[in-house]
């Protein structure tokens, strides 16, 4: 992942809402029935794990490391040489995931940095060549569909060891000068770069079973940047769809058309609200991490509080969207304590109140929201969240909502919530107990008429 990243403007289609697009190519034409089908599960789910793991974990100093101290590649080496997860326990890692209520998993099958988690036929700078000698991502696979978790992959668009990727802005070990680095790349060819790219995708999309989520990581188009020309984007997708057709794909080919991708990427930020596409609500996932780096970062210490993160995600699904939580595991195949803290917060939280989550969307705009609240909606179950960020003093109003109602609990435990109507007749006073439920963000469950 990166901080240089802004993501692409395009009008999507949003289930319910039809979209258009000209020249749309005939291997991208879909009915909008068969989108909802196909992103059905991605809407209902709403909660996955990112993972962040590579060489870049052993000097602990953020997944960027490579380009932020310019490292060359005969140092960089030495992580490759020793890289060794002795601990590493997938099983132990989708354990985790699904008691914290994710529901599917995005892991990094190569960052910028090149190195490969998996067994590539087309590079020998991978996981089976390092001492640990196995594929990475086949046994995190593996353990994460036996817990019953839907399997995604990030990849890296960008590749800092491949000798034929050019030179450019960002290229830690490329000439500063722009007509240096000119002459540098006389030697280098993109088009031995795609097709390695196309090679790779070949290999992750049918040597691992079914990917529900493909995260391509990224454009940054413009003066010695790289955008879909680089990428050779259009010809890339059309193959990724001709091999695994159900897939969703993120925005961040450079695409800037409806059929270039299927959701957009906020990182590291909070929309104010539904994201727009010209005037148009888009499917969206922001990605977070539980600190300031994506991986392993053993002196960052801006780490999230669990109450954060579970107003984080109940705020990201109040706005229609999903989120994807990052954990960036050690170089020996663990994950660092404080992530486990913050997942077993998660977990805690989760058990009572994952029906606030599942299924849920923003809630129509009929229904105002009460002070020091948010609001999740179940278009299915026909049930209204009320997720109490800062608990009230016996009571709280709610504007608009007589007639509307048939019965109220609190989620964690079930218990009754009464109601009556103020004197003001279209609105209910909820009594709610004087103290806070022993939960991080108190629910109450409305079941509507």
């Amino acid at each position: 992942m990166n901080r240089l990243f802004a993501f692409t403007v395009a009008v999507f289609l949003v289930s319910g809402t039809v979209y258009s697009q000209s020249k749309t190519p005939s291997w991208a034409k879909e009915t909008q029935e068969q989108k909802d089908k196909r992103m059905k599960w991605w809407f209902h789910d709403r909660f996955g794990m990112f993972i962040h793991w590579g060489i870049y974990a052993m000097p602990g100093r953020h997944e960027w490391v490579k380009q932020y101290e310019k490292i060359s590649d005969e140092n960089y080496q030495k992580y490759f040489d020793y890289f060794n997860p002795d601990l590493y326990n997938p099983a132990d890692w989708a354990k985790k995931a699904k008691a914290a209520g994710m529901k599917y998993v995005v892991v990094t099958t190569k960052h910028h940095d090149g190195f490969c988690l998996f067994d590539s036929k087309h590079t020998d700078f991978k996981a089976t060549n390092t001492p640990y000698g196995k594929d990475l991502i086949k046994l995190l696979v593996d353990a994460f569909r036996a817990e019953g978790i839907r399997v995604g992959f990030y990849y890296s668009l960008i590749d800092w060891h491949h000798p034929h990727f050019t030179y450019d802005r960002i290229h830690p070990n490329g000439p500063s000068n722009p007509e240096e680095r000119k002459k540098a790349n006389e030697n280098r060819d993109m088009n031995v770069y795609r097709k390695y790219m196309k090679d790779q995708m070949t290999e992750l999309l049918t040597n691992y079973g079914q990917i529900d989520e493909l995260f391509l990581d990224f454009s940054y188009p413009g003066e010695n940047g790289k955008g879909h020309e680089d990428w050779g984007s259009e010809d890339l997708l059309k193959h990724i769809r001709s091999l695994q057709p159900q897939i969703i794909v993120d925005n961040r080919l450079d695409l800037n058309a409806s059929w270039g991708w299927d959701f957009i990427t906020p990182e590291q930020y909070m929309p104010s609200s539904w994201p727009l596409k010209d005037g148009v609500k888009a499917p969206w996932e922001t990605c977070q991490t539980f600190s300031g780096s994506w991986g392993y970062h053993r002196d960052e210490y801006s780490w999230k509080s669990v109450h954060q993160l579970v107003v984080m995600l109940i705020e990201t699904v109040s706005k229609g969207g999903n989120l994807l939580l990052n954990v960036g595991p050690t170089s020996r195949g663990t994950f660092d304590e404080r992530a486990d803290e913050r997942l077993d917060g998660l977990a805690k939280w989760m058990k009572y109140n994952d029906r606030s989550i599942y299924g849920c969307t923003e809630a129509p705009a009929e229904y105002s929201v009460p002070q020091n609240c948010m609001l999740t909606y179940n278009p299915e179950t026909k049930r209204l969240y009320i997720h109490v960020i800062e608990w009230p003093f016996s009571s709280l109003l709610l504007k608009g909502y007589a007639d509307k109602i048939k019965y109220a609990q609190l989620l964690n435990d079930g218990s009754e919530i009464r109601y009556r109507t103020t004197d003001t007749p279209e609105d209910l006073q909820i009594s709610v107990p004087v103290k806070k439920p022993d939960t991080e963000v108190p629910v109450i469950e409305l079941f509507l008429k």
